[in-house]
């Protein structure tokens, strides 16, 4: 027995060695960590249990400790994150550069399946070379097994890839399928074909980070949701992000102890300013309702007219979705609309009540949004929140103006609570654009039409621009004084907690992609 525990602790070795020292010391000189030291640092300490330790391609001979390509390049298995069970994989880039084999994908897809079977997060530390070229199509094979079962796990159970190194090709479709995306600057890349490949198609140079950086993805493209500074910020900022996240849609998320907001609600009367046309953070609002004045936004940096995220309102996890007044006053575009329709259907997936704040102008005006489908982009935030049957509150800040009063989850496509604050302005569209048309005979024959403009522009404000119009057709629950705004949401969420709605049977709808 000595002789066969010694051999076994032998090819563990090998197995936990990777690629050997002097590939370990190239990827921590690239500023990396190993698949190892990963899962290390983000799993709770001795949690971690490895599944398919010794699987290995076209092993004849099991008498040899001579491993060609040690755990096929990725470490897969189960551990706790703050004492939440987790299921993982983590690509190991000194074995082979990470590139996914056959059996490589066995594993992960092996994993894949028992965390939909225990109904727990899904989460994958990407660092390959792509597919194992010399595997020909079976390589191609794993890569569609992933994809199948990434579909079929899509809101039943959270999917989380974080990119630590290079992730190109058919590879990319996998963090495409999940939920979020987290990407660390400098060091994690995704693009369909690289700079070499574009530049001898087209002709075109760009750099690796230029073309697929963690900016890129966040800012440009919005194919990624968070980014980090660093490996171990990364893995920080995906603890954090579970924190607030359910471990299937059966279950709910995780309820900590109320926290009152830090910051003041006093200051709610002074945040909005009473031009309508001056812009101010919606941040600023939504922390001061929010325990701890603790709002973990998420597409941060992409589309930035809106803001979604995730914070707690008395230790229960709620998803929140504004309108952002200081860029582009707010309006909704086509990248907007993208982002709050997916941030809608994700909480809407995993039972996370929504709130809305609106302060919305309107749909963004151009030639450029109409090219682009802002019909088609626009509708999805329609779809989202009519489709969404958990509780659901919308406030209204200032402006709610047009399509675009309806879309930020008016009553119409189902709030549960419509409430205004005494600022808002709920109308077809805005007092100078209603005035020039209702009015426009009036102040053309006018002595002085300048005058007369502004005489009907206050005059339409002061009588239809406000909220009391919409209460008296009831489309509003109430309006209420901004420093009550986050007792109004305690007193709301708690009504809401039994709500159950019935929905026409059907497979499943035809959202306007």
């Amino acid at each position: 027995m000595e002789d066969k525990l010694k051999f076994l602790e032998e090819r563990r070795q090998v197995v936990f060695q990777g690629g050997g020292d002097k590939r370990i010391e190239d990827q921590h000189g690239k500023g990396k960590l190993t698949a190892r030291e990963r899962l290390e640092q983000f799993l709770d300490p001795d949690s971690f249990v490895e599944v398919g330790t010794f699987v290995q391609t076209g092993l004849e001979d099991a008498s040899t400790n001579e491993i060609p390509l040690p755990g096929e390049g990725v470490v897969t298995g189960y551990g706790t994150v703050e004492g939440k069970l987790v299921y993982i994989f983590a690509q190991d880039f000194t074995v082979a550069g990470g590139s996914l084999g056959e059996l490589h994908a066995a594993k992960i897809c092996r994993v894949m399946d028992l965390a939909a079977k225990n109904g727990a997060p899904f989460i994958g530390l990407q660092d390959s070379g792509g597919a194992r070229i010399q595997e020909g199509v079976m390589s191609l094979d794993g890569y569609g097994n992933i994809f199948y079962r990434n579909t079929l796990n899509s809101g039943v159970i959270p999917q989380i890839s974080v990119i630590m190194g290079p992730c190109a090709g058919g590879a990319v479709y996998s963090p495409a399928l999940t939920d979020f995306v987290f990407m660390v600057d400098n060091s994690s890349y995704m693009f369909i074909t690289g700079p070499q490949v574009i530049k001898a198609v087209t002709g075109e140079e760009v750099t690796p980070e230029k073309l697929g950086g963690a900016l890129t993805h966040n800012e440009t493209s919005g194919v990624a949701h968070f980014r980090a500074a660093s490996e171990q910020e990364c893995l920080e900022k995906l603890k954090k992000l579970l924190s607030f996240l359910p471990p299937n849609n059966l279950n709910d998320a995780p309820v900590l102890p109320p926290a009152e907001p830090t910051l003041s609600a006093e200051e709610l009367l002074q945040l909005v300013p009473p031009d309508p046309n001056k812009p101010y953070d919606v941040v600023d609002i939504i922390t001061r309702v929010v325990d701890g004045s603790d709002f973990f936004q998420v597409h941060e940096h992409y589309a930035k007219n809106a803001v979604v995220g995730f914070a707690r309102i008395e230790g229960r996890t709620v998803g929140i979705i504004a309108n952002q007044p200081k860029v582009l006053s707010g309006c909704l575009d086509i990248n907007s609309s993208d982002k709050i329709a997916r941030f809608v259907r994700f909480c809407d997936c995993f039972n996370i009540p929504l709130i809305t704040f609106v302060d919305v102008p309107g749909y963004l005006p151009g030639v450029n949004q109409e090219d682009g489908g802002i019909i088609r982009h626009g509708a999805k935030i329609l779809y989202a929140y009519s489709e969404a049957t958990v509780p659901q509150i919308s406030i209204i800040l200032r402006k709610a103006y047009g399509g675009a009063y309806i879309a930020m989850n008016g009553r119409c496509l189902g709030a549960d609570v419509a409430l205004a604050w005494p600022t808002a302005e709920v109308a077809v569209m805005g007092p100078e654009g209603a005035t020039n048309i209702i009015y426009r005979k009036e102040i053309e024959k006018s002595e002085d039409p300048q005058a007369e403009r502004t005489r009907r522009v206050d005059e339409y404000r002061f009588r239809y621009a406000n909220p009391y119009i919409t209460a008296a057709r009831g489309w509003l629950d109430d309006v209420i004084d901004p420093r009550n705004t986050r007792r109004h949401l305690v007193r709301s969420l708690e009504s809401l907690k039994s709500k159950f709605e019935e929905r026409p049977r059907k497979k499943h709808g035809n959202i306007p992609l």
